[in-house]
């Protein structure tokens, strides 16, 4: 009791006595934890912007200098103007919306069939034997290099662009899912099997849960192939679109709308990545994961 009452009284109680050592406890220093340190940082939206800037600050110090010629590479001011002119006109706008009717009804099909076949492959094993060795081969098929063949087979109209898209969203879906689907630790298989889980709660609580990082990884790869499907897809034989666009734009010789176009293609990729990052922030919320130092 003496020696607990010294302790607390900041004083060291003398060995084999209950007498507390009367001279001044010195050198101590009580030890606080050292606390994240506060640092001051910018906006992770504005830093994000600073390299975009820094590439059209760039691109305008370029042309405005001379050191690209406008002929060859229009700089900034110019193609805000021809944004403005096709806007007013209204070709952008009816281009704009006939490409992304194209893109969404080839992703939705390119969505179940990829999601789909991933599912039957990963969770059964025939079907993973009736399945996956025709999908690693068609995988490797060069997707522009069909666009004469779907010509040829579906004719000129949306069909053969519709199902380019689909062709391209497809594969990386499919790929990812099946590996997030095998990929599902073992361990809580046989956690939920203990635990009395049917077959159907074992695979909507267990198994497609820990296969979601993998296909909004697939997500993120798939909107992407799409729009580059289109891309390929609206250049030959298009009626209308932002294909159209550029193909009509390189007969007249119009260096700023193919430019345009280009940076409207990546500027819907770089929205569509965004919004998975969004449903990615949402659904996998219960996954601690390193964000960066």
């Amino acid at each position: 009791m003496a020696l607990l009452t010294s302790l607390s009284e900041g004083q060291p109680a003398l060995p084999g006595s209950g007498v507390s050592d009367p001279r001044p406890v010195t050198g101590l220093e009580r030890i606080v934890p050292a606390g994240k340190q506060k640092t001051v940082s910018l906006p992770r939206g504005f830093g994000k912007s600073l390299g975009p800037a820094a590439l059209v600050v760039a691109w305008w110090l370029a042309t405005r200098y001379g050191w690209i010629s406008e002929d060859l590479f229009p700089g900034p001011a110019t193609l805000w103007a021809t944004l403005l002119d096709m806007i007013t006109g209204g070709d952008l706008s009816e281009a704009l919306l006939l490409s992304l009717q194209r893109v969404v009804i080839g992703f939705c099909f390119g969505f179940v069939i990829g999601v789909g076949l991933a599912v039957i492959s990963g969770l059964l094993r025939l079907g993973e034997d009736l399945v996956d060795a025709s999908m690693q081969m068609a995988r490797t098929l060069p997707w522009a290099g069909l666009v004469p063949l779907l010509i040829i087979w579906l004719g000129i109209d949306e069909t053969p662009k519709i199902t380019l898209v689909a062709f391209a969203v497809t594969f990386p879906l499919y790929i990812n899912t099946f590996a997030g689907i095998r990929n599902v630790d073992k361990t809580l298989i046989e956690a939920a099997r203990t635990l009395s889980f049917g077959r159907t709660a074992l695979i909507f609580q267990v198994i497609l849960p820990g296969a979601l990082p993998n296909l909004l990884v697939g997500l993120r790869y798939s909107l992407g192939s799409a729009w580059l499907a289109l891309v390929f897809a609206e250049t030959v034989n298009a009626q209308g679109g932002l294909g159209y666009l550029i193909t009509h734009a390189r007969e007249v010789y119009r260096v700023d709308i193919i430019i345009l176009c280009l940076v409207i293609y990546a500027l819907l990729g770089l929205s569509a990545d965004l919004i998975v990052r969004l449903l990615e922030r949402v659904l996998l919320r219960w996954r601690q994961s390193f964000d960066g130092a």
